[in-house]
């Protein structure tokens, strides 16, 4: 078996995607909030004392797709193009779902999976002195598109947390 990120002498080393063509290339990731009944009820009649707690994850999942490179060692600095995260609260807590594109050599899974999980992360931060059980659960990949492998969606079992 090779393996893509290890060199001959199995060292870590990013794969040279120089030759690689750009092309256009989504995914789309999601994740999940659980909160208690009291941070739902002040999510929903914004009531949470730090303020406006879906603007801030909004700007905070788009900024964190942005910076995955950072994050990631050997994740591609690629061009971002458009990045769409979507919160909705619902009974059990916060629905996350994340979109990044680009036309770029390689794909924006990492960017897109990064999003939804930064973006719950300021949802903690934004609530967490109200209830510091607040925990974030099945952030994962639900579809990408373009790319040498194509298309991919993920099973539709599958995709409720």
């Amino acid at each position: 078996m090779t393996f893509t990120h290890l060199d001959a002498a199995g060292h870590a080393r990013m794969v040279d995607v120089t030759e690689k063509q750009p092309t256009v290339r989504s995914a789309t990731a999601r994740g999940f909030v659980r909160c208690a009944e009291p941070v739902v009820a002040a999510l929903r009649d914004g009531s949470v004392p730090k303020g406006d707690v879906l603007a801030v994850a909004r700007v905070a999942g788009i900024a964190g797709a942005k910076r995955t490179p950072e994050l990631l060692p050997l994740a591609h600095v690629i061009g971002v193009h458009g990045a769409v995260v979507d919160l909705q609260v619902v009974d059990a807590g916060v629905e996350i779902e994340a979109t990044v594109r680009t036309a770029d050599r390689t794909g924006v899974e990492m960017e897109a999976l990064t999003a939804v999980s930064v973006a719950a992360l300021a949802v903690v931060d934004m609530v967490k002195g109200m209830d510091k059980s607040t925990s974030i659960a099945d952030v994962r990949l639900i579809a990408k598109t373009g790319g040498k492998s194509g298309e991919w969606v993920r099973p539709a079992q599958a995709t409720q947390p």
